[in-house]
């Protein structure tokens, strides 16, 4: 079995269906037939938290600083000013994270009809 391995146009497709579903979802029911037997603070749990946390932060800062499509073509300033914008946001909002979210969005549409 390969990703070319057939020659029927739906293959592909059921290919990388199948691999992305056994690759992620094993992962996903071992934390959770794991998770649900450790205590929340326990060593290995924040471990496991503290990467899951690095690895968004990195997935966001990449898309922040190296961004792709139509967002590579805002100004660095504009996209670090809306995050930091945003993040301050939450934190005035008593961390809501979507009243973040909408800040950051908002000011980020905004300087981009002024462009």
């Amino acid at each position: 079995m390969t990703y070319f391995g057939s020659g029927h146009w739906w293959w592909p497709y059921l290919f990388i269906l199948l691999a992305g579903w056994v690759a992620t979802d094993f992962w996903r029911f071992l934390g959770v037939a794991l998770g649900g037997r450790m205590a929340e603070g326990s060593d290995l749990l924040v471990l496991v938290r503290s990467v899951a946390t690095a690895l968004v932060a990195g997935v966001v800062g990449n898309l922040i600083v190296f961004p792709g499509g139509a967002l590579a073509t805002t100004p660095l300033a504009l996209r670090l000013g809306a995050a930091v914008v945003g993040f301050a946001a939450y934190f005035a909002s008593g961390k809501r994270m979507i009243v973040g979210i909408l800040v950051a969005e908002a000011l980020l549409i905004a300087g981009l009809l002024m462009l």
